[in-house]
């Protein structure tokens, strides 16, 4: 049995959408996991993962989702069972809520956003490291934390790709981030402006942290910031990077600031790197995945949470 056949087998048994965890916990107490071949730790993020590439690039998927935090699968045979969904639902199977605040260092983040990007933005990340920038001091000002592509053209037909080229059009899209552990009244400004500066050069900018406050005052100056600039926020759920949400849609630009671009590839080596490899990959119309951030396993990002 597949992870998939697994998920289809408990959807054709509910009476209302489930989350990846409520399907993995269900399947195993109906013994589905023993005919399962999964050595990993979180079996249920690697069954998340396939279903959302499922939803995501099949359009013979057998499965539909619903909801945002958390989001839910049902069969699309069985779409009967959207009557039942309640977004309030108490789920058996969730985490504990203590264990929802496990401090993970900043630096570890950027695996996660990795992971949530190449899934849920189809885009393709690289760390930029503010230490090899040639001029010091005011690098976390000027540089974002990862800055990645989304190659429109992989989704393309020969010959569409062809007459976008001929007629100049973008087949790709730039995008930049600035990531924070925790995001509250105590942090906003800074963090928001740093993120203006850094990253207002791409054609969207976010704002990504993995605790978010709820404070209704809070969220409302957040909303405020974010429709006045332009900037994206998305919170990184690490316990299931599949339930990351962004809570505000970044604005689209349609034009790059080739200057500030120029001004980062010159001062700083995996900016230039990175400019470097989306030239290639759009000038041969192949990703060279190895060049960008590894995207992990569930169970390699397990073990991040598990260090100290």
């Amino acid at each position: 049995m597949t992870f998939l056949e697994l998920a289809v087998r408990v959807l054709q048994e509910a009476k209302r959408p489930l989350t990846a965890r409520e399907i993995w916990m269900s399947g195993v107490e109906q013994g589905y996991d023993r005919m399962l071949r999964s050595a990993g730790k979180t079996p249920w993020s690697t069954l998340a993962a396939q279903l959302y590439v499922s939803v995501r690039d099949d359009a013979q998927s057998p499965f539909g989702v619903t909801g945002e935090r958390p989001k839910k699968f049902y069969l699309r045979s069985r779409a009967d069972v959207l009557n039942n969904s309640d977004e309030n639902s108490e789920d058996k199977y969730a985490v504990p809520a203590h264990l929802k605040s496990i401090q993970v260092p900043e630096k570890d983040l950027h695996a996660f956003l990795t992971t949530y990007a190449f899934y849920h933005l189809k885009c393709y990340t690289k760390s930029i490291q503010h230490s090899l920038s040639t001029k010091k001091g005011f690098g976390e000002w000027l540089h974002p934390d990862v800055v990645g592509c989304v190659f429109h053209f992989a989704d393309w037909a020969q010959e569409v790709y062809e007459l976008s080229a001929a007629a100049g059009h973008t087949s790709f899209h730039l995008l930049s981030f600035e990531i924070k552990r925790e995001l509250s009244f105590a942090n906003l400004r800074e963090s928001f402006f740093q993120t203006v500066s850094n990253s207002s050069w791409a054609h969207e900018s976010y704002l990504v942290a993995a605790e978010i406050s709820t404070d209704a005052d809070f969220m409302e100056e957040l909303s405020r910031l974010s429709a006045s600039f332009g900037i994206g926020i998305i919170h990184l759920n690490i316990q299931n990077i599949h339930d990351s949400q962004i809570l505000f849609q970044a604005k689209h630009r349609d034009a790059l600031d080739w200057t500030t671009i120029n001004k980062l590839t010159q001062m700083n080596s995996d900016f230039r790197e990175f400019i470097t490899t989306v030239k290639i990959d759009l000038s041969s119309r192949k990703i060279h995945r190895k060049e960008y951030n590894a995207v992990l396993e569930p169970e390699q990002l397990e073990l991040l949470l598990k260090k100290d």
